[in-house]
């Protein structure tokens, strides 16, 4: 292996040793468990042969035919010794670029021994192709007017060396412009597609000059910018023409014509051999094409109807897409031919005119359309009455404007009695005086009507009096009074009444009966004889329906007499409520208010009375005659709860039945006049002795007063140093408060704890309440082991305890001498025994 490796230099070696990533295996036996590896070997080679590649490591135990596949030119081998595969002779990428290898180990039995390697080579490429230019000579026509940038002829070359390395990376590049006139740099190239256009310069100046012919010198060179790599020349002839690309004259197409199609409508022309045409599709898809000779087709028949103009842009392009010239339009306009009939927009019209339309009326416009040009005679339409029926002695009783289609009256008689409707068949036709006109037909119905010329009449002029007394309930009906129409038409026989006069005050609405001819007078608002004592009432009758050709007369007016009848009326308030509000302190004595009614009867001399009703607490009393209302007792706001209802009674006093009431809502308000005191029962709370944390006992207050008077109260205790000591009040809220010991330990007892309550009123009210709180000792769960007593000097839970075991004590030793006594005077046993049993309850008792 050293021996092999003395002949290969280093960059040899570094060659050999490179990997590439991209693998093009070619077509061979593949192995589901076969390893692959990569290789990378460059073409031609020029050290020493065979060149060495890798080592290819097999996994075999002892000996095995080593076998390549693919191998079939025998271009490469491997050792069966070393595993290391190398090649015999150089490769030359141009030829093939990549080679796929397994390398297989076999045993006797041709048997695989280990999995198969597959080995891809890839040859790497080197600069051993020179650009090839794929024309002699270059030629290019370039027009005047051509856009600066746009390409008219391309320089192309190949280079078979790898497109994806830089030995293939052509670039272009003009070494020389004969002539220099007008500029030395009147072209420029692509140096990356070769393309040659005007430069900047050269845009500007090709049109004034006078140089026909341009030769370009263009080198092409491979390895990019690179200053090594091959080089080609190529030359580029460049005729200088003339622009050719102009507007083509407008083109005028008959429609519906029938030819060969596409038909050849206009042509256009751009001088340069690299050229594409093509059309701006503002037309229906394939409608118009061009040919790359420039020749512009219609593909079909066109229909003006459909599309009377169109507005055709062409463009020539070169093959990079670019534009040589702003785009031509070419204007196209469809002539029209007569193949549209003139068609009425309705087929039937119906019109209803009045007998008595005057001769000359226009009655009714019949309107066609033709969709051909308006501007020829196609569409030139002309109207013509073909039939009436029923037919007149005159003839037509009815004429049509040629032009216009105004049906007007030419009959100055006509009678509905006699005729209801007319049928016109009015014919309208196009290319009128020519061959080849169109028409077509419509039906008009003219239906007569019957005109209102008969007004309506009442059956009398006058009605009434009608009496009714003032206190007539409203909606009650006055009176109903009827007109009548001669007419037949029954939409002329419907009578409309008004009241014309005699109402302003809207204290009567009338009710139409249009289809009954009548009209009913309703009582719309009180009547009242003080005010107006009668009313003459001015009814109008009339049609909905205009009168035509005669004028209402006096026989269309009706006078209704309504006279008022005076009765007694109850007296009137002046208000219908009173409310007032007055202190709860007030004096007795004091004004509250005064009442005022009057009696509404002009005529009767006022004599009213005034009562007081629902004074339930007799707090106010009433004058009789004046209606003042005055406090006759100490009001007290809390009895009421802020509000005193009660009524005012106003009677007549010459009819006693006529009465009228009001209501008088005295609003009490609220004087600071009651102390707070404690609410609640707070004989079942106690607290612990020692004292516990958070224990406490909520006390509230209350005040019989209104809120501003009253809360927010004042918990105190009595400034006593000994309760100051001993208790604490802490505020919760404005009627709340905590009471909690002020010590750690208090005697356990029942104790009177004084506390000072005050509300919040000016001036204020003060309560002092002795609270009775209980102070126990408790249990570890804060239960209260004993009740204490509830009045001062009781024994204490200790004392009671010596009480009883002193008189336990006693008792035994009073026994116990009993019963020496007993067994030393040997006395009788009963006897004894019986007297030992009284004792106690002696002693105890």
């Amino acid at each position: 292996m050293l021996r092999m490796l003395k002949g290969i230099s280093p960059v040899c070696l570094l060659v050999v040793c490179s990997f590439i990533a991209q693998v093009f295996p070619l077509s061979s036996t593949v192995y589901p468990m076969s390893r692959k590896e990569h290789v990378e070997v460059p073409e031609n080679y020029g050290g020493s042969l065979p060149l060495y590649l890798k080592k290819v490591n097999l996994a075999v135990d002892g000996q095995a035919n080593i076998q390549l596949v693919g191998n079939e030119e025998g271009l490469f081998g491997i050792e069966p010794e070393s595993g290391i595969l190398y090649v015999t002779r150089p490769l030359d990428r141009e030829k093939q670029a990549f080679y796929t290898l397994q390398v297989i180990a076999k045993d006797e039995d041709e048997q695989p021994v280990s999995d198969p390697v597959t080995i891809t080579i890839t040859v790497k490429d080197e600069n051993d192709n020179m650009p090839v230019l794929t024309e002699e000579v270059f030629s290019g026509i370039l027009s005047k007017g051509t856009k600066q940038g746009t390409s008219f002829v391309h320089v192309s070359a190949i280079d078979l060396d790898d497109p994806s390395t830089p030995n293939a990376n052509l670039q272009y590049k003009i070494l020389t412009q004969t002539p220099r006139q007008p500029s030395e740099n009147m072209f420029e190239i692509n140096s990356r597609t070769g393309a040659v256009f005007l430069s900047a310069e050269g845009s500007s100046l090709l049109n004034s000059s006078e140089v026909s012919n341009y030769q370009l010198i263009v080198q092409v060179k491979d390895l990019g910018n690179q200053s090594l790599g091959y080089r080609a020349l190529a030359t580029v002839e460049i005729t200088i023409v003339e622009n050719t690309w102009i507007a083509p004259s407008p083109v005028l197409l008959q429609e519906n014509l029938n030819v060969t199609y596409p038909k050849i409508i206009s042509q256009v022309r751009w001088n340069s051999r690299e050229v594409h045409y093509s059309l701006k599709k503002n037309f229906p898809q394939g409608l118009f094409s061009i040919d790359p000779a420039g020749n512009i087709y219609v593909t079909q028949e066109l229909d003006r109807e459909s599309q009377a103009e169109y507005e055709i842009q062409v463009f020539a392009e070169n093959q990079d897409g670019m534009l040589y010239s702003d785009p031509l339009l070419l204007l196209l306009t469809v002539l029209d031919e007569n193949d549209n009939m003139p068609v009425f927009t309705q087929d039937v019209y119906q019109v209803a005119i009045e007998e008595n339309t005057a001769k000359g009326s226009e009655i009714i416009t019949v309107k066609a359309e033709d969709i051909d040009d308006p501007n020829t005679n196609n569409a030139k339409i002309v109207y013509e009455i073909l039939s009436q029926k029923p037919q007149a002695s005159t003839g037509f009783s009815f004429h049509i404007g040629n032009e216009t289609g105004i049906v007007t009256l030419q009959d100055s008689a006509l009678n509905a009695s006699a005729v209801k409707q007319y049928h016109l068949l009015v014919l309208v036709a196009d290319l009128v005086g020519h061959e080849g006109g169109l028409n077509s037909t419509c039906t008009v119905f003219i239906t007569i009507l019957d005109v209102n010329d008969n007004p309506p009449v009442f059956s009398q002029t006058k009605y009434g009096p009608f009496p009714f007394p003032e206190d007539t309930e409203v909606g009650t009906l006055i009176t109903t009074i009827t007109a009548t129409d001669e007419d037949e038409e029954k939409r002329f026989k419907s009578i409309v009444f008004a009241v014309e006069s005699g109402n302003e005050d809207r204290t009567f609405r009338i009710v139409n009966e249009p289809p009954n001819g009548t009209v009913s007078i309703w009582l719309e608002q009180e009547l009242d004889y003080e005010t107006v004592q009668e009313y003459l009432l001015i009814v109008s009758a009339r049609n909905e329906e205009k009168l035509v050709g005669k004028e209402l007369d006096a026989s269309s007016t009706a006078t209704v007499h309504i006279l008022v009848k005076d009765v007694n009326e109850a007296p009137v308030l002046t208000k219908k409520k009173y409310e007032v509000s007055i202190l709860e302190n007030v004096e007795p004595g004091t004004l509250l208010l005064t009442v005022k009614a009057a009696d509404p009867d002009i005529f009767n001399a006022p004599s009213l009375s005034y009562s007081l009703r629902n004074d339930t607490l007799n707090w106010f009393s009433i004058d009789e005659y004046s209606g003042e209302v005055k406090v006759m007792k100490v009001l007290d706001r809390e009895t009421v709860k802020d509000i005193y209802l009660m009524q005012v009674v106003v009677q007549d006093k010459a009819s006693p039945s006529m009465t009228v009431s009001t209501d008088i809502v005295i609003h009490i308000l609220d004087v600071n006049d009651n102390p707070p005191y404690l609410v609640g029962d707070y004989s079942a709370s106690y607290l612990c002795t020692p004292q516990r944390e958070k224990q406490s006992i909520i006390i509230s207050a209350f005040d019989q007063d209104g809120a501003e008077n009253s809360i927010p109260f004042s918990f105190s205790l009595a400034n006593d140093p000994t309760h100051q000591r001993n208790w604490r009040i802490n505020i919760i809220n404005d009627t709340h408060a905590y009471l909690i010991m002020g010590i750690s330990w208090l005697e356990p007892k029942l104790h009177l704890v004084p506390i000072i309550l005050k509300d919040s009123g000016i001036p204020s009210q003060t309560q002092h309440v002795h609270l009775p709180v209980t102070i126990c000792l408790c249990t570890t769960e804060g239960q209260c082991m004993q009740e204490v007593g509830r009045m001062e000097g009781r024994p204490t839970v200790l004392s009671a305890v010596s009480i009883i075991v002193g008189t336990i004590g006693a008792i035994g030793i009073f026994l116990l001498i009993i019963f020496v006594h007993l067994s030393l005077l040997g006395a009788n046993k009963k006897k004894t025994n019986k007297a030992c049993d009284m004792m106690p309850l002696q002693s105890t008792a």
